[in-house]
């Protein structure tokens, strides 16, 4: 009889075996800082700043709300995916506020939407309206921002709808709501590693799969949680790492390779991460790749 080889796959329930605090740990110290030149460019234009009230949808590890209050705003944050991320959010503003210059009204974190009213520094003395929302609606947040980039996750769109759906509620009348997602991948160097997620997740993963960035991905997810379009920008972004090692860990802290290592393993995700990055290397041993990303502002009607 002649032997069959047969690949076999981690049965549909398993899940990736990683460490999740170490992951938080490598998207705080890594990957969350690719993103600031959106952050900046965003509060530029909206002119963040004292006085402004200011909610972050998904802020990770915290650090989107850390230049937010540099700039003198009042900020809160939710974080509803990652506990681990949280928990490093809360340890960063902590340490930010325990020194001798403590400010009233510093960053804080929940949880949930549920969990805004608890928040210290933003008070609960509104008679109507939102609970923890100071003056009801109209004394609501004047920005949110959802600065985790969507167009790039089977799924991630709808999920953002929703959010922002239930988030309006929390925010003043005509606030400006920030959505922001991936440019076109021919301008997204980073999108041939993405390629590797989609390349080697099991259909059945489908959900967890990189997808290219669509033309009108942001403003479908504006009008599906009523908001109102109001200007849009794109901002280069590129991600730039010390060597291929904290490449890898900064981009396997997206989440965007679960379903492929579950499909496949660690190791052959590793292995073809490290092929579609060696283009990207320097003579230094950097890797240096441009990105594009575009913004939305939305606003609450």
């Amino acid at each position: 009889m002649t032997p069959t080889l047969v690949r076999q796959h981690p049965h549909t329930g398993d899940k990736p075996r990683v460490d999740l605090s170490a992951r938080a740990r490598d998207w705080s110290e890594i990957q969350e800082r690719m993103l600031v030149p959106l952050h900046e460019a965003v509060y530029e234009r909206l002119d963040v700043g004292p006085g402004t009230r200011l909610l972050g949808l998904g802020c990770g590890s915290g650090l989107a709300l850390l230049t937010a209050a540099a700039r003198g705003a009042e900020t809160a944050g939710v974080e509803p995916s990652s506990p681990e991320r949280l928990t490093l959010a809360r340890e960063r503003l902590r340490a930010e506020t325990t020194g001798t210059h403590t400010r009233a009204g510093a960053p804080a974190v929940t949880a949930s939407l549920d969990g805004l009213d608890k928040l210290d520094g933003l008070g609960t003395s509104g008679t109507s309206g939102t609970p923890g929302v100071p003056g009801g609606r109209s004394g609501g947040y004047d920005i949110v921002t959802a600065f985790e980039p969507i167009g790039c996750r089977a799924g991630d769109s709808d999920d953002l709808a929703d959010l922002l759906t239930a988030a309006a509620a929390y925010a003043a009348r005509g606030a400006a709501v920030v959505l922001a997602g991936w440019g076109p991948p021919e301008r997204c160097a980073t999108s041939t590693v993405l390629r590797v997620a989609d390349k080697l997740a099991d259909p059945l993963h489908g959900a967890g799969r990189w997808r290219p960035a669509l033309r009108d991905d942001l403003e479908e997810v504006a009008e599906r949680a009523g908001l109102r379009p109001d200007g849009s920008g794109r901002v280069a972004c590129p991600f730039g790492y010390a060597d291929t090692d904290s490449a890898v860990r900064g981009l396997l802290s997206t989440g965007l390779f679960d379903a492929a290592i579950t499909a496949t393993d660690p190791a052959q995700v590793d292995k073809e991460m490290r092929e579609a990055l060696h283009p990207y290397r320097r003579a230094d041993r950097t890797v240096w790749m441009p990105n594009v990303f575009r913004y939305l502002i939305a606003r609450v009607p």
